[in-house]
């Protein structure tokens, strides 16, 4: 567990409270050990990310709980791009997998829409792209000044996501899988993914495949969420599709990710962001980082905890049980609690 900065220090111990009581009901040891790497240890001793974390966590560990990153007090917010990006690069975290599936019809801002039309993953290539942080300033800060920001894409790295795509809708029984990128303006790295994208979709003849380009795609989640199974994309359009899908799923608030490097240690957060107005005041949505440990139980095999995870969040929508961001009276602490005594209860053995 690393619970990291501003809310991450409330809603992380809210969800551990959660995996404990779904871990004690299907009768699992789950071994828990805590980090402190966050804005305040680096202004204390300077610590980011330590250099045998990596090993660490590939020798010791299956899983890892990560908090939101973030603090106004590091401007520079080295001490986030240090800690979450070393842990997905230096993890070969290559799945960003995105959950978009509305819980309570009540909770998305899209018309007429139900919990049936909006139930789809969008998978992010997440270790690639423009977030790798090739390219530099020539002539910074003058009026002749230019940028460069490099798109940096491999066959190995297309490759494996739009295979493991694939796989997913498989081993689900998910009827269509959609590719989406930019290759009418984006030539080069975006020709390597329509190539890669039609010769894998030739080996799974079962599944519907298309291919839309990115800005129509974000439409047609607003149009038209339900015909979507499986969405797979490049690491910045991916990171944009999530977040529309979180919002029209109901919020970040409900939002869960996880980072998978399949049958490796992996890392799962919820993408909400460290919200440091609000932090300390109890008033933080957990349920993204409680739905967020559902994935990770998914992830380690355990699929009746994860499963009764879910279904206490949903019990909880429908109840009420809920922070003011969705319109209900629970703090973070007592939305933690409640759903864990709902966990309790669910006959998971």
């Amino acid at each position: 567990m690393i619970p990291g900065d501003g809310i991450g220090k409330e809603v992380i111990p809210a969800a551990v409270r959660v995996l404990k009581s779904a871990a004690a009901a299907g009768g699992r040891q789950a071994e828990l050990t805590e980090f402190d790497w966050g804005a305040d240890r680096y202004l204390r001793d300077g610590t980011t990310l330590p250099p045998d974390a990596v090993e660490m966590f590939h020798r010791d560990f299956d899983a890892i709980l990560l908090g939101a990153m973030g603090d106004p007090r590091v401007p520079s917010n080295v001490h986030a791009a240090d800690i979450l990006l070393g842990l997905r690069f230096k993890l070969d975290l290559y799945v960003n997998a995105r959950p978009c599936v509305l819980f309570d019809k009540r909770f998305t801002p899209l018309k007429d829409r139900t919990e049936k039309d909006i139930n789809f993953m969008v998978f992010r290539e997440n270790t690639e792209g423009l977030y790798v942080g090739m390219g530099g300033n020539f002539k910074k800060g003058t009026a002749d000044e230019i940028a460069v920001q490099e798109d940096l894409n491999t066959r190995k790295g297309v490759e494996r996501i739009i295979r493991y795509a694939f796989e997913y809708a498989k081993a689900r029984k998910l009827k269509r899988v959609c590719m989406s990128d930019k290759s009418n303006a984006l030539t080069f790295g975006h020709d390597l993914w329509q190539r890669v994208f039609k010769q894998v979709r030739l080996e799974f003849p079962e599944i519907e495949s298309s291919h839309q380009y990115i800005d129509n795609l974000l439409m047609q989640m607003v149009r038209d969420p339900s015909q979507f199974d499986v969405i797979v994309t490049s690491n910045l359009f991916g990171d944009i599709a999530s977040d529309l899908g979180g919002q029209i799923a109901g919020g970040l608030g409900l939002s869960p990710s996880a980072n998978i490097h399949p049958g490796q240690v992996s890392l799962f957060e919820p993408v909400h962001g460290s919200a440091p107005t609000i932090a300390g005041k109890n008033i933080a949505n957990p349920m993204g980082a409680v739905l967020t440990v559902a994935m990770m139980f998914e992830y380690l095999g355990w699929k009746r905890e994860a499963n009764a995870i879910e279904t206490a969040v949903r019990e909880a929508l429908r109840e009420g049980k809920t922070p003011a961001e969705l319109g209900g009276a629970l703090g973070t602490r007592e939305v933690g609690d409640w759903l864990a005594n709902a966990v309790a209860k669910t006959a998971v053995k």
